[in-house]
């Protein structure tokens, strides 16, 4: 199940900003107009087949395994900024974070020949990666920030991915409602899942990762803009579909009219 080995070759900084510059007008777009089209069939139609063409687009003119553009320590300011949740609202992450996550346990399942779980600590025993990237929100905003981690395909091939897994779900412990109902949680596909930048995070800036930002694990897919990269990971779930999950459409902000592929 384990790609080839990744081509070093980064993705030309024209073409990144063609498709950074394109994909940020047309979020703009549908952000603007999904209050008032976002619940009309041929407006969700049209979004969908949208998606689709910057998804083909962009795996027909990017190399599976082109990385992001990474950076120097010296383009590092400042922290990285919290943002959405800063901190879940859950009795059990409460208990977690009390005693340094110490008793988290990240539960990997699904459609895997060996499920399994793994500690923090066994987390980072693992062989990481360091990359210093740019993070780019929808919102608008971004942020150049160093993150270590390990490479979630060195996860996958422990767990053994069956043939038929086709997307790789974070499900994570941050509720997104009040009465602790509807985790956030997001997906991605295969090709992403074993791109060489996507890492589980768990240091930021030379420092443990903290709580805002997703502490203990967060995901770090540095070609998908950044409500793909789910903070506060519980469990990583392999699927073959998951229009049965939550609200089907792949992820929290996709069930609320996003685009399920994100690529820049």
């Amino acid at each position: 199940m384990r790609e080839h080995p990744p081509s070093r070759r980064p993705t030309t900084p024209s073409r990144r900003a063609f498709l950074r510059g394109s994909l940020a007008a047309l979020s703009a777009a549908i952000v603007a107009g999904c209050d008032r089209l976002g619940d009309t069939g041929w407006f969700s139609a049209l979004l969908r087949s949208g998606e689709t063409l910057t998804r083909a687009t962009q795996r027909l003119l990017v190399p599976r395994n082109a990385l992001a553009q990474e950076f120097t320590d010296a383009d590092v300011k400042g922290p990285f900024r919290s943002n959405g949740t800063a901190r879940p609202r859950s009795a059990a992450y409460d208990a977690l974070a009390a005693n340094d996550f110490v008793d988290w346990r990240l539960r990997v399942d699904g459609l895997v020949d060996r499920p399994l779980e793994l500690s923090l600590a066994e987390l980072k025993a693992m062989p990481a990666r360091t990359q210093i990237t740019r993070h780019d929100c929808v919102e608008g905003w971004s942020a150049i920030a160093k993150w270590t981690g390990v490479p979630l395909a060195d996860v996958l091939a422990r767990a053994m991915p069956q043939t038929n897994a086709r997307y790789v779900v974070f499900h994570c412990a941050d509720p997104m409602h009040a009465d602790g109902t509807e985790p956030y949680y997001e997906s991605i596909d295969m090709i992403d899942a074993y791109h060489p930048q996507t890492i589980l995070a768990y240091r930021l800036n030379d420092a443990p990762l903290p709580i805002g930002n997703g502490a203990p694990v967060r995901v770090r897919i540095e070609r998908q803009l950044g409500y793909k990269m789910a903070k506060y990971i519980m469990r990583i779930e392999l699927v073959d579909r998951f229009d049965q999950l939550y609200g089907g459409n792949g992820g929290y902000w996709e069930d609320r009219g996003y685009a399920w592929y994100a690529g820049i």
